[in-house]
């Protein structure tokens, strides 16, 4: 580039620095040192290597840009003001409650894919932005900016390794070094060649540049869009606090606004170091949308689950075959894994469309990661692995949920019926940990057919949404023709006699038939209800049931906190019935399913025993 050009780069740089003072004194909070370490990092990005239409952050065909360190938030919207999407004036709003520029980003803003501020899914979203590109045949690149101590975050490393595999020479990654913490130095502080052989272990492009030098910037820039076959991190030495002497360097300032006074002298000092009458550089453009508009899935197409009533099937085996049956109707759901894909039958969809099937190994976090990158782009992706594992990736669920991405999450193996594999594999909190996420829809089929059903269902309705699969067979008890909506439950058994009604999801749906033929015999009628939609649960229904019978019994394999049993009692509390809970109120043994589903008391035999002692008082 010509000394213009680089003279207006460095002056965007000083006024995005200016911008981020002046918004985080504004609000009297944030994080301005953090900003301007990465000022010029933001500025050559924005205004010389990305592609992108300013006016349309949600092209399709943009550059993608994730700020992994959402603590510089007001670096971000500074960018954006200064590429002329909304105001400058508007910065001026930071963090107030009004406003959507937050504390740290949120994808209510139009240019921002995920939420972050969760420090070390950054890039773990971006896997996701980059493998999206191939899916829709697009040469649009990620570029990440990562602050140099999240880097002690393991899910960094996973993926770091999984960008690898999928030789995403589309990714780029910045790591901002400006040595400073939140309490004290970075565990490299600013060893960059330190941090560069890490990365380059394993087995990135690995860049070492004066993070301020905006040619050097530039340089790494066009060696990382010529690298190909793996991705590129440029490991870029910086200052916190680069521009104002007060501050520069120094310890004791993270997370802290000037001060107005404080502010008016450090934009001064930023101001005399800026060059007069150069003209910005023009936003480079992408190329635009070159395919067809995309044909609407047409999801009257899916095959009619092929079961035969009685038939034995795990549900861990239909939702497989209903994954499988769903990609050839919508190409925009992909399948992720966590190397047990032949435990949860996802193997299926990887032999039918392998290009949509990304494997992540025992990654939980990156392959949750990646997952909401590609949903925020426009796939629909179906990541998978045991229900336990899940918990693992409990932060990233979470920040996917204040995301609001189309994420759709199964856990299969769940509950004390998987058997002899013992407790550290029995997911228990599970259902408990996604009822937590607001707008996250949960799911607990029992048999083969409306397990297929409900894998559409995911896949037609927006937002988040976990499907719980058991590993046991179960016996078909549905028709082909039967419809399982969101929200909704079945009545399996009832009469005008019921005494009580008794509430079952998954394998515990049986138990309760069981002990509905148990009880039959005795002359007492009991209602049955499979509540396969936990969240949002059927509230008429189980209502009804409540003022019908005036005692409600939920069984359930799980524990007692958050489950089931806590459904059906929020969505009875006006009638003034209680629910009875079975639920596995201690940390289970290792044993035949039978064996724990009797020992744990959610067996036939505990439910009968739980009818019976209702009706005696």
């Amino acid at each position: 580039m010509t000394s213009t050009s680089v003279a207006a780069l460095s002056n965007i740089a000083d006024q995005l620095r200016i911008d981020s003072i002046r918004s985080t004194t504004a609000s009297a909070s944030g994080h301005p040192t953090t900003c301007m370490s990465a000022a010029e990092i933001v500025a050559t990005l924005f205004f010389s290597e990305m592609r992108f239409d300013p006016q349309a952050p949600e092209n399709p065909y943009n550059d993608r840009f994730v700020l992994s360190k959402g603590h510089a938030a007001p670096i971000l919207y500074a960018a954006w003001a200064e590429a002329g999407l909304f105001p400058r004036e508007e910065l001026l709003e930071l963090r107030e409650i009004g406003s959507d520029l937050e504390g740290h980003p949120t994808p209510r803003l139009s240019f921002v894919d995920v939420a972050t501020g969760s420090l070390g899914q950054g890039i773990c979203a971006a896997i996701g932005t980059a493998l999206n590109a191939r899916r829709i045949g697009s040469d649009y690149r990620t570029y990440v900016l990562l602050g140099d101590g999240e880097m002690a975050e393991g899910s960094v490393w996973e993926s770091a390794s999984a960008a690898l595999h999928h030789r995403l020479d589309n990714l780029c990654l910045v790591i901002d070094v400006n040595g400073l913490g939140q309490s004290q130095a970075t565990q490299f502080d600013h060893d960059t060649k330190a941090i560069a052989d890490r990365w380059t272990a394993f087995g990135w492009h690995a860049i070492e540049v004066d993070g301020h030098d905006v040619q050097r910037l530039l340089d790494a820039y066009n060696v990382a869009r010529k690298t190909t076959g793996r991705p590129t991190v440029i490991v870029a030495r910086t200052v916190k606090g680069k521009g104002v002497e007060a501050v520069a360097g120094k310890d004791g300032w993270h997370g802290k606004a000037f001060k107005p006074d404080e502010a008016e002298k450090a934009i001064a000092e930023i101001e005399a170091g800026m060059t007069a009458g150069v003209a910005r550089p023009e936003i480079r453009q992408p190329d635009g949308d070159r395919r067809p508009p995309a044909t609407p899935a047409d999801y009257s197409k899916m095959p009619a689950p092929a079961y035969k009533m009685g038939e034995l099937v795990a549900t861990r085996e239909a939702w497989g075959a209903g994954l499988a049956s769903l990609g050839g109707v919508d190409p925009r759901v992909v399948a992720l894994d966590a190397d047990v894909k032949n435990s949860t039958f996802s193997d299926r969809f990887e032999k039918l469309y392998a290009d949509r099937f990304f494997e992540f190994f025992i990654a939980e976090q990156a392959m949750v990661g990646a997952a909401m990158g590609l949903a925020a782009r426009g796939a629909i992706p179906f990541p998978s692995t045991f229900a336990c594992f899940l918990t693992r990736a409990a932060d990233f669920i979470r920040m996917a949920g204040i995301s609001t991405l189309n994420v759709k999450l199964t856990g299969s193996h769940a509950g004390v019926s998987i058997g002899e594999d013992g407790p550290s594999q029995m997911a228990l909190e599970d259902l408990s940990m996604m009822r937590g996420v607001p707008g996250c829809a949960v799911i607990y089929p029992c048999d083969g057919t409306s397990t297929e059903r409900l894998v559409v269902e995911m896949a037609q309705r927006p937002g988040m949404a976990y499907m719980r699969t058991s590993r046991p067979k179960t016996p078909v008890i549905y028709g082909p023709d039967e419809k399982f909506p969101i929200g909704g439950s079945k009545v399996l058994r009832q009469s005008d006699t019921d005494v009580a009604t008794v509430v079952g999801a998954g394998v515990t749906v049986f138990e309760a038939l069981k002990a509905y033929d148990t009880l039959k015999a005795e002359g007492i009628n009991i209602r049955v209800i499979d509540a396969y939609s936990v969240q949002p649960i059927d509230a008429q229904t189980m209502t009804d049931a409540a003022k019908a019978t005036g005692v409600m019994i939920t069984v359930e394999d799980h524990y007692a906190a958050g489950g089931i049993g806590d459904a059906v009692s929020e969505a009875i509390a006006l009638t003034g019935v209680g629910v009875r809970r079975l639920c596995v109120r201690e940390i289970p043994r290792s044993g035949q399913p039978d064996e724990l589903l009797d020992r744990y008391g959610i067996s036939a035999r505990h439910v009968v025993a739980a009818v019976r002692a209702a009706v005696r008082k």
